[in-house]
């Protein structure tokens, strides 16, 4: 599900002329946006695949505008339609070329599975007629970063992660992840269950479906995701709000997301730098602080753009977007989706899953290290998919669920599931 803010219908969030009159108008603003209240109903999600080329290396991005046609994106086809796949999925690509299918949301995780095998098999065969291959990997091991799309946004964020050494080139260029979106809630109460839920389950999740542990040209270290390892390591003001200490988590996130530093500002001129001054936060901007170096004060669009620059585990687009699992092989993708629509289908459900995952509940770094071989993550992962399964729609979803928790409890990664990488990626066909 690509990231979607929902404009919104709170009262004073913004001036009609898309200004920004307060930072109080703005923290309501992304509230409205961030958390859109409704039953939840909807799931969907975003696969990524690494790609190469007949020869192993990085396709372009003219093949790759050549393979997809219509269904290219702006960003390497500016005069392209952008259509959907049949089954109702965007393409986008990646900075290192990885390519992502962002689904449609779907009221069933069975039509939501079907949909998404359907526009996987044609995106395959779209990129194998112009010679380029995917590969299930949540970890390129084979070749060093390089980043293809030249956009200022990843100039900018190549610059704002650069003293972190290797780790920002690599989450951009050599990473990919499973992603999973689900309504946020009703109600105020129950977003705050449902985003507790989504925080205390990461750990154990993580610890699950790791399955990266080469990752080329990171520093020495053993870690079942080294994919999660880049992000642990990035830049902790953006991807690790202080969630354990949120009570309220829309009004929560929106004040964080105000007083994380801008990663980049747009500007219309062509090749501008859209780098920001070092350190200065979105507030900073709002209240006049930047008049000098930025020349304007920041509107709803821009705040809408930094928005997509926040890269929390759980990111607030409208719905929730579940963003800490890797990449898993093979066709085994459905798994996790088939696991968050069992594990809050219902408040009871989510309330079981929450106290089942708490003993492991803020070890994320030991989740990326250690994965399965922690005796408390191993013990609560088995838990919570024994628990998913249970409460699954289908009997193949149930039983899909029921061998991710043997294979769980035996401490066996995703991995052990399909096999070798082929040679040069990392990657699981």
């Amino acid at each position: 599900m690509a990231v979607t803010l929902e404009r919104s219908s709170w009262p004073d969030s913004a001036t009609d002329q898309g200004e920004l009159s307060s930072r109080a108008a703005a923290e309501a603003y992304v509230g409205g946006v961030c958390f859109k209240l409704g039953p939840p109903g909807l799931i969907g999600a975003e696969l990524e695949w690494l790609t190469a080329g007949p020869t192993g290396s990085r396709p372009t991005l003219d093949q790759f505008a050549a393979a997809l046609g219509p269904h290219a994106p702006a960003s390497i086809a500016p005069a392209t339609p952008a259509a959907p796949l049949p089954g109702g999925s965007r393409v986008t690509i990646e900075p290192g070329g990885q390519i992502e299918l962002s689904s449609a949301p779907f009221a069933d995780p069975v039509a939501l599975t079907q949909h998404l095998h359907a526009d996987a098999a044609r995106l395959r065969g779209l990129l194998a007629a112009g010679g380029i291959s995917i590969f299930a990997a949540a970890a390129d091991a084979g070749r060093p970063a390089e980043r293809l799309l030249r956009l200022p946004r990843y100039t900018a964020m190549e610059r704002s992660f650069a003293g972190v050494g290797p780790f920002g080139a690599l989450m951009m260029c050599n990473t990919a992840a499973t992603q999973v979106s689900v309504d946020a809630g009703a109600d105020p109460a129950e977003v705050r269950a449902r985003w507790t839920a989504l925080h205390v389950l990461g750990p154990a999740l993580i610890a699950a479906f790791a399955c990266s542990p080469r990752l080329h040209g990171i520093p020495r270290g053993d870690w079942a995701s080294q994919r999660m390892r880049t992000w642990l390591r990035l830049d902790p003001a953006r991807t690790r709000p202080p969630v354990a200490d949120w009570g309220e988590p829309i009004t929560a996130y929106a004040h964080w997301a105000l007083d994380v530093p801008l990663l980049c500002v747009r500007c219309a001129e062509p090749d501008a730098d859209w780098s920001p001054p070092p350190g200065a936060t979105f507030a900073d901007w709002l209240c006049g602080a930047l008049d000098d170096e930025v020349g304007r004060r920041p509107d709803r669009a821009d705040l809408d753009y930094h928005l997509t620059t926040l890269f929390p585990p759980v990111r607030a687009s409208g719905h929730l977007e579940v963003r800490y699992l890797d990449t898993q092989p093979g066709e085994s993708w459905t798994v996790p989706i088939h696991l968050f629509d069992a594990v809050l289908s219902a408040p009871a459900v989510v309330a079981e899953a929450t106290a089942l995952a708490a003993p492991a509940a803020g070890e994320w770094l030991t989740a990326a290290r250690c994965g399965l071989l922690d005796p408390q993550l191993r013990r609560a992962a088995v838990d919570v998919l024994e628990l998913a399964a249970a409460h699954a729609r289908t009997a193949a979803a149930a039983a899909q669920l029921a061998a991710a928790a043997r294979r769980c409890r035996a401490g066996r990664s995703p991995l052990a599931e399909v096999g070798s990488a082929p040679p040069g990626t990392g990657g699981v066909r």
